[in-house]
């Protein structure tokens, strides 16, 4: 059987944490900024962690194992 191959596409658009978690850049950051609040520029500008729900997914293009990186969905030990 042929080896696993990773979504270099997604791979280049995010970066995976020591604890598995995945970070973006948020969408609607590069242009057309004129109209946008300075409050909402500077939201924009910091990187996010992947939710609970977009886990399956990624797993499957990445072909590892993640963890979602919002507190409420950790399990307790």
């Amino acid at each position: 059987m042929a080896k696993l191959k990773t979504h270099k596409g997604l791979l280049k658009r995010v970066r995976i944490t020591a604890g598995g978690k995945v970070k973006f850049k948020r969408a609607f950051s590069s242009h057309l900024r004129s109209h946008k609040s300075g409050d909402k520029i500077r939201q924009l500008r910091s990187k996010r962690l992947v939710k609970a729900g977009d886990l399956g997914r990624l797993r499957n293009m990445l072909h590892c194992p993640l963890t979602a990186g919002d507190r409420g969905t950790q399990t307790s030990r």
